[in-house]
């Protein structure tokens, strides 16, 4: 039997090493024993180690036939034993594993954990007309993700010397920014061949959107943003957190920027409250700075005030499926379904204070169009309210608010809550076939077929007192920006807009162009050049928008 050095067993060392290492870098598992992620790299590591052996032993026959010409029985014998019993091992450690996993998740299954489960969040009864403030017409957010998307792309578009070389992600995190509403999202590079031209500098700005005014504004940075989703190699924001934190499990993170426009990552940290790795939870961050790479950890109790969101809406989804649905037990949420209940089909966000809350309907599980009530949750602390309010679903409250409408086929928004004189009330838009928005909807959460639209928020508002039958606007909204005006009509014009008549004058002595709508009086066909006229307007700008004639 011919014998040879030690040179096939490096082999197999060798590239063990480098496949797995190159599986670690690829898939970024966390090295920790209470992730199912982690299991599962084991196993494609031992795939890996068998290859790798595979390969050893081919590299053992061609060494030993290139040093000795011949290889005898004796000697393929012994490679075949040294190939096949790490491949026995191998295979009963998969199969070890593989039950392992099995087990783990057969022992948390709700049957066994249904009280677990439920109290993964924890409600508190609220009360709406005292927790949630009455909103101004102007403070009132009207962009959704598309239209931000939408926003942000236009602000890239003017920027000649960014836009052949960067894009935009599409994160548009919602954020409350000194008290206002705003989405923001990260460019990135354009291409691999772009990164390499502006690696050395990074991504020099972001894209803010504000969510009320609709305005977008291109953030550039003093220094670039080093790291990101869009980097290679180890300055990739999830390559970079596994290897700082490589036992911290993550769930997604999310671009935001602090007080002072500061742009960070936050990573949210995974923790498993039932049985191995069921009931996920969040008890802490981390938070990157997105320009210089510094980073640390809070627990769930210290993490920032002006961070917005921790808990991912999908994570905050699934643990009010399971706080309906197991109420009662596991046995109950199958067969009596007694008080179990489901969150709607769909949710939307709403800025309170200087927190953002997700916001939910609750129905019952029979699937009608109804709501038992709502729910708001804190995206940072996880503060869950419950508030008794049956009324409308949301998409029964879409399909009146598009009904208003039905001639124009405009298609609404998820709606957005707000509160509307201490009455619950949805907010949404309505977008035209190209997905631009040419109206506004208000309905009454508790009588949706009350509702109010119009092309203007003010408008919108208005007309929706006018259906509810109550005078007048909150004393905290508009009324500052109210003016009274008297005048002499010196020309006057109408056209449609968004499938509204409006009426554009001007005054006697007055350059500025004042609109009423159609919806403002009926006395508006009425008026002709030379006419008196008394109003009350708000100041647009170049524009005076009518919101009452007297």
């Amino acid at each position: 039997m011919n014998k040879l050095s030690n040179a096939p067993l490096l082999v197999r060392v060798i590239i063990s090493v480098f496949l797995i290492f190159g599986l670690f870098y690829l898939n970024l598992p966390p090295i920790n024993l209470r992730s199912p992620h982690f299991w599962f790299f084991i196993m494609q590591c031992i795939i890996v180690c068998i290859i790798a052996n595979f390969f050893g032993s081919i590299s053992e026959i061609f060494g030993r036939a290139t040093k000795y010409g011949q290889l005898d029985t004796e000697d393929f014998k012994e490679i075949f034993g040294e190939f096949t019993r790490p491949v026995k091992y191998g295979i009963i450690a998969l199969i070890g594993i593989f039950c392992f996993i099995f087990l783990g998740n057969l022992i948390g299954h709700p049957l066994l954990w249904s009280s677990n489960y439920y109290n993964l969040l924890k409600i508190e009864e609220g009360n709406f007309a005292k927790e949630v403030s009455q909103v101004s017409s102007k403070n009132i957010p009207v962009v959704d993700r598309d239209s931000a998307s939408r926003l942000g792309k236009r602000k890239l578009g003017e920027m000649s010397d960014l836009v052949s070389q960067f894009d935009i992600m599409e994160n548009y995190t919602q954020i409350n920014y000194k008290g206002t509403p705003y989405r923001v999202t990260p460019l990135r590079y354009g291409d691999g061949i772009k990164w390499l031209y502006n690696m050395s500098e990074g991504i020099p700005a972001y894209i803010t959107v504000n969510m009320v005014t609709q305005e977008s504004a291109l953030v550039r940075l003093d220094k670039g943003i080093k790291y990101s989703e869009s980097e290679y190699f180890f300055r990739n924001i999830h390559r970079f957190l596994r290897f700082k934190y490589p036992t911290k499990i993550f769930d997604e993170i999310s671009f935001e920027i602090d007080d002072n426009g500061t742009p960070y990552w936050i990573a949210p940290t995974i923790s498993y409250r039932v049985a191995l790795w069921d009931g996920e939870d969040i008890d802490g961050a981390v938070l990157v700075n997105a320009q210089t790479g510094e980073s640390k950890y809070y627990d769930l109790k210290d993490i920032p005030n002006w961070v917005d969101q921790v808990f991912i809406s999908d994570l905050i989804i699934r643990q009010l499926i399971y706080h309906g649905r197991y109420v009662n037990g596991y046995i109950n949420s199958k067969l009596g379904q007694k008080g179990v209940l489901q969150p709607t089909d769909g949710y939307n966000y709403l800025a309170i204070n200087d927190d953002v809350y997700l916001y939910t309907g609750l129905t019952s599980v029979m699937s009608d169009a109804s709501n038992v009530g709502f729910v708001l949750v804190n995206l940072r602390t996880k503060e869950a309210k419950y508030y008794n309010v049956p009324g409308a679903e949301e998409r029964s409250a879409m399909s009146s608010a598009m009904g208003k409408v039905q001639h124009l086929n405009y298609k609404a928004t998820f709606p957005i809550l707000l509160n509307i004189k201490n009455r619950p009330t949805y907010f949404l838009s309505l977008k035209d076939g190209a997905g631009l928005v040419k109206m506004y909807a208000f309905v009454d959460v508790e009588q949706y077929q009350v509702v109010g639209t119009g092309s203007t928020v003010p408008q919108a508002l208005e007309n929706f007192f006018q259906t509810l039958g109550v005078d007048g606007t909150p004393a905290s909204t508009d009324n500052g920006s109210e003016k009274k005006k008297s005048g002499v009509i010196s020309a006057m014009s109408q056209a449609v807009v968004s499938g509204n008549t409006a009426y554009y004058f001007i005054l006697t002595d007055d350059k500025k162009v004042y609109r009423a709508s159609i919806e403002i009086s009926e006395k508006l066909p009425f008026l002709r050049v030379g006419d008196k006229i008394d109003f009350i307007y708000t100041d647009m700008g170049k524009i005076g928008e009518v919101k009452e004639l007297q």
